[in-house]
């Protein structure tokens, strides 16, 4: 008797666990276990493929006709069941008018047992209950996902300036209260202390700076042991490069102080951006007005060392000012030697900055000469006879010679790299042979005088004394003789006949 009974008792089993699968609680307790959160804006991806096994055993039946159809139970916007997508045998791909073209089913992973459904951006009224219908060969799957949609939003539209208040706020389509919420920064868990505060699922961050840009993230658990989480990225309007800045820049050049924003705020919806330009020494320069594209760069057509010093940009928008330092240091090149430089000179360029940093150093370069190809990166020395100099703040040249003539650069470097740079066009206009150092050149010139001064009157000595001595007469002895009688002198002229005998004798 008892084995009579036996495939009987086996088969009302059977059917009783058949009747539990079929029943309504049964359905729809199995229908809605499989749970996808996915965040507003991103991919959602609605898992719907076979196992490894059940691909094994009927991957032959894929490449036949087969056939998806996935629908939506219910939903904000439908409270029916409707379709959402459907692939039919023919391959035609049918869609949802609301659901075009964010909803679609990869043709390729179909072959592959995937009949995932894909939902890219995700919107928050796509929060519902899924159901896949798949017919392959003669087989049939169903596959049914509960969607959630969590999203993180900030109070302030559009870009978020610097220093100004804000809050994000955490939110999620599950029905229940977050029991824990947690706020990451870049993968760091946010204290909610000083400038950060935590209520209620929302954080506040009190003058946020740039280094507040970048992924937050938010983690809300709930008694049901769901744990969701979404990400935002904060981007905050404010200054490109550092808030404070130098611009190195040669004496009589023209330069560029910056004042650029990192976003263009006319594209963000942003309006009426003004800023205003001030020396912190000077005064107020004046209004650079409007720019469409964020950039307040002021320029100055020649600098002086009496335009070094520090500039402040202030930037309005939206209510709120954010200011940006920038220091304005001149490169000079001072000669020892004003003036023309001769030819074996004594000659030493001073390189000076103002408002160094205390990082700066300088280097020197010959554009103009063979020598500019050796390497100047570190300091080197360049030979001049029996002469050498190294480069740095001060160039020395012991002994101006032609080669020298031409440009020389002085750089400045730190360690983000080249700084600025000023040259000096040397020209060498007396040429000296040879002759003493130049510290005795008046003492020679002095002396170039004299000499010529005592020639000159020695000449006009000379030429005095030839004179006198051209006047007066070559014979001494004829000093007393007597002239010769003239006719009709009588007496007279036998005197001095007489007389001239006598001298004669």
């Amino acid at each position: 008797m008892t084995l009579v009974f036996l495939p009987l008792s086996l088969a009302l089993t059977l059917l009783v666990t058949k009747a539990k699968i079929v029943s309504p609680r049964a359905a729809e307790e199995w229908r809605w276990e499989q749970r996808v959160w996915a965040e507003e804006g991103g991919l959602a991806v609605l898992p719907c493929h076979l196992s490894p096994q059940e691909l094994k055993n009927s991957w032959k039946m894929l490449y036949h006709k087969t056939a998806v159809r996935w629908e939506r139970h219910g939903g904000r916007a439908h409270k029916e069941t409707h379709m959402v997508l459907e692939v039919e045998c023919s391959g035609v791909l049918k869609t949802a008018r609301s659901m075009m073209p964010r909803a679609m089913v990869q043709n390729a992973d179909l072959r592959h047992g995937d009949f995932s459904l894909r939902i890219e951006p995700l919107q928050r009224d796509d929060v519902g209950q899924y159901e896949a219908l798949v017919r392959y060969g003669t087989a049939t799957l169903h596959c049914q996902v509960a969607l959630g949609v969590v999203t993180v939003t900030v109070n302030i539209p559009g870009l978020v300036v610097e220093t100004e208040t804000f809050w994000l706020h955490c939110n999620s389509s599950h029905p229940g209260k977050p029991v824990g919420v947690q706020w990451f920064h870049n993968d760091s868990l946010v204290p909610t202390s000083g400038r950060f505060l935590s209520l209620s699922g929302a954080l506040s961050i009190f003058r946020p700076t740039m280094s507040d840009m970048g992924p937050w993230r938010c983690n809300l658990a709930y008694s049901d042991g769901a744990n969701v989480s979404a990400t935002y990225n904060l981007q905050i309007l404010g200054f490109s490069g550092p808030a404070s800045s130098v611009v190195y820049a040669a004496a009589g050049s023209s330069t560029n102080l910056p004042c650029t924003l990192n976003h263009n705020p006319s594209a963000s919806g942003i309006q009426g951006v003004k800023a205003r330009w001030s020396n912190l020494a000077g005064g107020y320069l004046g209004d650079s007005g409007t720019s469409r594209n964020g950039d307040f760069t002021l320029h100055a057509p020649e600098v002086g060392p009496g335009d070094a010093g520090q500039y402040r940009c202030d930037v309005s928008i939206r209510g709120t000012t954010i200011t940006k330092e920038v220091t304005l240091a001149i490169i000079m090149v001072t000669p020892s030697i004003k003036g023309p430089v001769a030819e074996g000179s004594h000659l030493m360029l001073i390189c000076s900055l103002t408002h160094p940093q205390g990082h700066e150093h300088f280097q020197w370069r010959h554009i103009d000469s063979a020598y500019s190809n050796r390497n100047s990166v570190e300091a080197t020395s360049r030979d001049l006879g029996t002469q050498s100099f190294l480069l740095g703040s001060t160039l020395e040249l012991p002994r101006v010679s032609q080669k020298d003539t031409g440009t020389w650069e002085c750089s400045i470097h730190g360690p983000e790299g080249r700084l600025g740079a000023v040259e000096y066009g040397l020209e060498i206009t007396d040429v000296q042979v040879s002759g003493p150092p130049p510290i005795l050149g008046g003492q020679v010139t002095f002396g170039l005088l004299l000499f010529i001064f005592l020639l000159l009157m020695a000449c006009a000595l000379v030429l005095a004394l030839w004179n006198r001595r051209v006047r007066s007469p070559h014979f001494p002895a004829l000093e007393k003789e007597i002239p010769a009688p003239r006719p009709g002198n009588g007496g007279k002229d036998g005197g001095q006949e007489g007389k001239i005998q006598q001298t004669e004798c």
